[in-house]
């Protein structure tokens, strides 16, 4: 099961933290995702969309895209407002493996390919994965939330042209 505690405090100076936020302008409909990563004191910021997309595609997108960043393994905070995200990597996978990522009700897991992706990166960083109530102040989540949707409405009026 995927950790959601706090890591030890003498481990904290080596902590890198990410916030990660999607979104979706019709579900589905033209999306984006959105990164920050406070590395060193300095942030790495990173995005980008799809025409086509639905909300949690682009939730799940985010944090792979933090995740992928570090070729080395590293430890991380990782911060999302998504429920789905959240509950996803830290109580539905491992019983998705089990049945062959199916659902408890014998359906297809949605959003497979990404979930078997972030499983990958999850094993290979310690990462703790913390809720953050959306729109709450929470500054740098305000920021990935912003960036994710003004990124989305770049993507609708492209393509509208």
């Amino acid at each position: 099961m995927a950790k959601q505690t706090s890591l030890k405090l003498e481990d904290r100076s080596k902590v890198i933290e990410v916030f990660t936020d999607g979104c979706c302008l019709g579900n589905p409909g033209p999306g984006a995702w959105a990164c920050l990563i406070k590395l060193n004191g300095k942030p790495v910021v990173l995005s980008g969309g799809e025409s086509l997309t639905t909300n949690n595609r682009m939730e799940l997108q985010a944090v792979i895209s933090a995740l992928s960043y570090f070729k080395t393994p590293k430890k991380l905070i990782v911060y999302t407002d998504s429920n789905y995200l959240l509950k996803g990597i830290t109580e539905w996978l491992p019983n998705w493996k089990k049945r062959g990522f199916k659902t408890s009700e014998g359906k297809k897991v949605k959003n497979i390919d990404l979930w078997i992706k972030l499983d990958e990166l999850n094993k290979f960083h310690e990462v703790v994965w913390k809720k953050v109530k959306a729109h709450s102040g929470i500054k740098e989540n305000e920021f990935v939330d912003k960036l994710a949707k003004n990124t989305a409405q770049k993507i609708k009026t492209r393509d509208k042209r």
